[in-house]
């Protein structure tokens, strides 16, 4: 029987965490472990586990907050099994989670990393996702540059994926995600399965999405990263330097225009140094 270990950052948002662990105690896949690392919140956290007094939950929390790349990084190292999962306090799993990517995993045993597709769920609404968030598998990685195509929540990850291309960035104050699934897809095939077995919530204040303005900046932070990797191929090397350049482009003219000349100057370097 595969075990499987379920990771849950948080900070704070208590009325959202309960539904999540809700949505994996009440999974149909019954062997999992429940790893919820709680970064040094506000909110009791720890009331909150106690409540549902399930002894497959184990919980854990930062002596100051550390940010969610640590979070997962701690979770993924205190696991006990081979099968890793993660699940944003503010999402939610369907039943059939676990036991779709489980049975997809042992019919493709040569898949490493799983993800599924996802509904959307924004300020209570279910909204249609555009074509440019369209998920795949397979090589998906000339796809994925534009922007992040897989969610946290919806992956499953045989270990080996972090012993060969390394854990959650924790420099990256977001896109931490996108950084560490560019490096996988650069060199692996991606399960996906087309049913939607997540639901992704957005619109709440607190996300970082809304915190950090010029994202693609970090996007391309972990393009740089990778483009100096010797074993990536030519084509797959051509098409993050045009990304590069493209992205790092419309961040130069948005910081000429708004004259914020130490922002420009260091995207002006990215665009020299690759040109």
């Amino acid at each position: 029987m595969d075990y499987i270990s379920v990771i849950i950052p948080v900070y704070n948002r208590i009325i959202y965490l309960k539904r999540a662990i809700n949505s994996v105690l009440n999974q149909k896949y019954k062997h999992f472990e429940l790893i919820i690392v709680d970064d040094c919140s506000d909110e009791n956290i720890k009331e909150i586990i106690n409540k549902f007094n399930d002894d497959r939950i184990r919980f854990f929390k930062n002596s100051k907050n550390k940010g969610v790349s640590y979070s997962r990084n701690f979770g993924i190292k205190n696991t006990n099994y081979d099968l890793v999962t993660f699940l944003d306090s503010d999402d939610e799993w369907l039943p059939d989670k676990l036991i779709k990517q489980v049975e997809y995993l042992k019919q493709n045993p040569d898949i490493n990393l799983i993800h599924t597709e996802e509904i959307w769920i924004r300020n209570g609404k279910r909204v249609n996702q555009k074509k440019r968030h369209k998920k795949n598998g397979g090589d998906i990685f000339i796809p994925s540059l534009e922007l992040c195509l897989i969610s946290p929540s919806s992956v499953l990850i045989k270990k080996v994926i972090f012993e060969k291309y390394g854990y959650f960035d924790e420099s990256l104050s977001v896109c931490e995600d996108y950084d560490l699934w560019l490096r996988t897809t650069a060199f692996e095939n991606i399960g996906f399965i087309t049913e939607p077995l997540i639901k992704k919530y957005g619109g709440h204040p607190d996300q970082l999405s809304k915190k950090y303005q010029a994202m693609d900046r970090f996007r391309i932070i972990s393009m740089l990263k990778l483009y100096h990797n010797k074993n990536l191929k030519y084509e797959k090397k051509e098409a993050l330097k045009n990304m590069i350049l493209k992205k790092s482009n419309i961040l130069l003219k948005g910081a000429l225009k708004r004259k914020k000349m130490n922002d420009a100057k260091i995207y002006k370097k990215w665009i020299d140094d690759l040109s």
